[in-house]
């Protein structure tokens, strides 16, 4: 049974920077694209970046291009996302997610309805 476990999270001062693992078990890794996504309170869950099953290709949300990097190591079955230069409004619970690669679309998805598991999250808060 696949399992994805997020890790990392944590209270930061707005300016800092915190690093985000999901390590996957069960499964294939290096077989599905991988996405971070968030969720803060009394809001909707919200693409923050993808990276397609080989690295090669890597999409960002508009606010944390220049800030956020996603990264895989296949070997490791782990991804991870850099949070650098974190702002109040970056405050959210931050979940994994997988997307089988089909062997057709390359660029991995950025809508969470394209994802099939999911992790439990991270909490991630930055104060001001």
């Amino acid at each position: 049974q696949v399992q994805l476990v997020e890790s990392g999270g944590g209270l930061v001062q707005a300016g800092g920077s915190l690093r985000l693992s999901c390590v996957v078990s069960g499964r294939t890794f290096s077989r599905y694209h991988m996405g971070w996504f968030r969720q803060a309170p009394g809001k909707e869950r919200e693409f923050v970046a993808a990276i397609n099953w080989s690295g090669a290709n890597i999409v960002y949300a508009d606010s944390v291009k220049g800030r956020f990097t996603i990264s895989r190591d296949n070997a490791k079955k782990t991804m991870y996302l850099q949070m650098n230069s974190l702002k109040p409004e970056d405050t959210a619970v931050y979940q994994c997610a997988e997307a089988w690669y089909n062997g057709v679309q390359v660029a991995p998805p950025s809508t969470s309805s394209q994802y099939e598991n999911w992790g439990q999250g991270t909490q991630v808060t930055v104060s001001s």
